[in-house]
């Protein structure tokens, strides 16, 4: 999913929360839970209905912080990585391990 400036919050369960990620594997769901709560978020986490069983298992990751804005805290450089690098865009998005501060090439 790519970061987008608009900014969804709702609930999972009975705790309002601010959306970080919808309908996603669970590859990607671990990798932003870890980064999530290294940066000190308390991350909720709620599986997707399937329709049928055969269909792959889908996540929704949100976090209990209502101010919470991906796209703010990443290009805000406000997350940092496990080895206390920013956080960039290639890196949010699992394409790159790269922590250079350029967002273009």
């Amino acid at each position: 999913m790519a970061l987008e400036g608009k900014h969804t919050f709702g609930s999972i369960g009975d705790t309002r929360v601010s959306f970080v990620e919808k309908k996603i594997d669970e590859e990607r769901k671990d990798f932003l839970k870890k980064l999530l709560e290294h940066n000190g978020f308390e991350v909720i986490v709620e599986e997707e209905k399937r329709k049928t069983e055969e269909e792959p298992q889908l996540y929704t990751v949100a976090v209990t912080d209502m101010v919470f804005n991906p796209t703010t805290y990443v290009f805000e450089r406000r997350l940092k990585t496990f080895d206390g690098h920013k956080v960039t865009q290639d890196y949010w998005n699992q394409k790159s391990e790269d922590t250079n501060p350029h967002y273009w090439k």
